[in-house]
C-alpha cells in the first residue's frame, strides 16, 4: 500500500510512513509536530481507507490516502481503486430498501409513519404543522401495499394539507408480522 499526499500544488506517491512525514516536515506550512505524526502513523496502521483531511489553518488542509498505485499515473487513471472491506455476511446480502418495500408477501403487517399534520391551534383559529406518529396493523401484500392503506386511512381522516413522507424514506417504517394476527 502506497500514500498519496496533497498541499495545495504539491503533491507526492511515497512507500512508507516516514517519506510521508518527511515529505510534509519540508513543507514550513503544515508545521510538523509529534502530535501530527503520530495521528499520521494511526490513520497508516488502521484499517480505514478513506481519504484523511488534516487542517492547517482555516479552510486550509492538505490530504493522505490510501492507495493501491504503484506510480502517480496509476493514482490518476484510478488504475489500482482499493476495494473497501465487507464486515458482515448480511450487509453483502441485503436487499435495498426499494426492493424489501416491493417485496411480495400476503399477510399483516405493522407500519409506522411519521408526518406532518395540519392542526388548528384553539386560541388563535389559525393552522399550524405537528409531527404526528402513527402505528397501524393492516392486512396487505408488501411494505409498499402497507404504506399505502396507512396514507389512505389518514388522507379521509386529517387536513388536505397534511403532509405525508415517502414510502422510501426514513420516516415510513414497517414489518412483517406473518399470516396470522
Amino acid at each position: 500500500m502506497n500514500l498519496y499526499l496533497r498541499y495545495f500544488d504539491r503533491e507526492t506517491l511515497v512507500a512508507t510512513v516516514d517519506e510521508a512525514i518527511a515529505f510534509l516536515s519540508g513543507i514550513d506550512e503544515i508545521g510538523m509536530n509529534p502530535v501530527l505524526e503520530n495521528d499520521i502513523r494511526e490513520y497508516v496502521a488502521s484499517d480505514v481507507y478513506y481519504p484523511k483531511r488534516y487542517k492547517i489553518r482555516p479552510r486550509v488542509y492538505f490530504i493522505l490516502i490510501k492507495t493501491e498505485a504503484a506510480t502517480m499515473l496509476d493514482f490518476k487513471e484510478k488504475r489500482a481503486v482499493h476495494a473497501m472491506p465487507i464486515r458482515e455476511e448480511k450487509e453483502r446480502t441485503a436487499a435495498s430498501a426499494v426492493t424489501k418495500l416491493n417485496e411480495q408477501l400476503p399477510g399483516w403487517y405493522e407500519g409506522s409513519l411519521d408526518f406532518k399534520r395540519v392542526q388548528m391551534v384553539p386560541g388563535t383559529g389559525k393552522f399550524q404543522y405537528r409531527d404526528t406518529h402513527f402505528v397501524a396493523q393492516v392486512k396487505a401484500v408488501s411494505g409498499l401495499d402497507c404504506y399505502n392503506r396507512i396514507v389512505d386511512h389518514l388522507r379521509q381522516r386529517v387536513d388536505d394539507r397534511s403532509q405525508f413522507p415517502s414510502a422510501k424514506g426514513k420516516n415510513f417504517k414497517f414489518k412483517y408480522l406473518g399470516m396470522e394476527k
